[in-house]
């Protein structure tokens, strides 16, 4: 740690108060801050206001809800109207979350920001590697990837090493209030996880169109695209007498096409905006081996990498992967170490 005064991101949860909890028993002077970023963030500031009261700390509330609907809600919207399925959390870290955390602490005195993300960071040979969580069942390395080497300079993850359960004890030893509240599971700013309402209510209502079925036949009529996603199995009207799901969606024809279940599989992927962290692995043109994942929670699976130009990747899986589905993220790893990742653009679904 850099410095005795630290700037930590409470949100009146279990996690980050157990990281004031923790700074505080290690002596740091510890100052929490809480980003006011929508109408639904009205409770969150609430619960970070209580927590800090029942810890003795000072609460900076940063309100910056035009910021975080030009940073997160808009792309993140726009990109759901063209077919795709992006994750808002991987925007808002990078561009919002941390961003606006790093400031405040550079503006007000402050060398080290604190989280209470699962994840680990070790510098090393004057570069910042982040790494995954000791506990892997609660690792959030992946939502993570795209921060910038002066983000991850200035932070510091207490919870690495630790269970959920190790965290909730902590905090009811502490007498927190917080030790039993329930994981928050929904997007932050949409409490009832409505996405399709909250964004048609916003940028208005999409028009239906055809369902294709696997032989190129118009087979139903969908409800919008941003209703759908690839690799969705369920709730889409169409009866063709046996099992398909969603393979792509095209927003200029304003057509989804289906295939047989059986057939989601992808050899690879094609990514686009990536974010690589300085490492010796990682060349233009030159295929590397490493693992990725395709989703937070899915198992690391071997591939061969390619960086391209204009900052792109062409990703190669050993074992093909169900349904890597446009706008979400395809994160890089060498063993525990993120090597970067990027947006996943097109599946691959042959070796060409």
């Amino acid at each position: 740690m850099k410095c005795n005064k630290i700037l930590v991101a409470l949100s009146g949860g279990v996690d980050s108060s157990v990281c004031v909890h923790l700074m505080k028993e290690q002596g740091y002077d510890v100052t929490g801050l809480v980003l006011h970023l929508s109408p639904a963030h009205n409770s969150t500031v609430e619960a970070a206001q209580a927590a800090a009261d029942a810890m003795g700390i000072p609460l900076i509330v940063a309100q910056e809800e035009e910021w975080f609907q030009r940073e997160v809600v808009t792309p993140w919207a726009e990109a759901y109207r063209r077919g795709q399925t992006p994750i808002p959390c991987i925007l808002c870290n990078p561009s919002t979350k941390f961003a606006l955390l790093c400031r405040e602490a550079k503006a007000r005195g402050f060398d080290t920001i604190v989280t209470g993300h699962y994840a680990g960071i070790e510098e090393r040979e004057g570069r910042y590697l982040l790494k995954k969580a000791k506990f892997l069942p609660r690792d959030q390395s992946y939502m993570l990837y795209r921060l910038s080497q002066e983000q991850l300079s200035m932070l510091c993850l207490p919870l690495e090493g630790m269970a959920k359960d190790q965290v909730r004890a902590i905090a009811a030893q502490a007498g927190l209030p917080c030790a039993s509240a329930p994981d928050s599971q929904e997007i932050c700013f949409i409490p009832d996880n409505n996405y399709p309402s909250y964004i048609e209510e916003r940028f208005g209502t999409m028009p239906e169109g055809d369902f294709i079925s696997p032989e190129g036949n118009i087979c139903g009529r969908h409800k919008g695209l941003l209703h759908y996603t690839v690799g969705q199995r369920k709730h889409l009207g169409v009866a063709l007498g046996y099992p398909v799901f969603i393979r792509s969606i095209d927003p200029q024809s304003n057509r989804i096409y289906l295939a047989r279940t059986g057939e989601e599989y992808a050899q690879g992927v094609l990514l686009r905006d990536c974010v690589i962290q300085p490492n010796p692995l990682l060349a233009l043109h030159q295929p590397a081996r490493a693992q990725v994942k395709v989703r937070s929670r899915a198992p690391d699976a071997p591939a061969t990498i390619t960086l391209l130009p204009d900052g792109c990747a062409h990703v190669l899986f050993d074992t093909p992967q169900r349904a890597p589905a446009p706008g979400q993220s395809c994160v890089i790893y060498d063993g525990d170490i993120v090597l970067g990742g990027g947006f996943i653009e097109k599946q691959l679904l042959s070796e060409t």
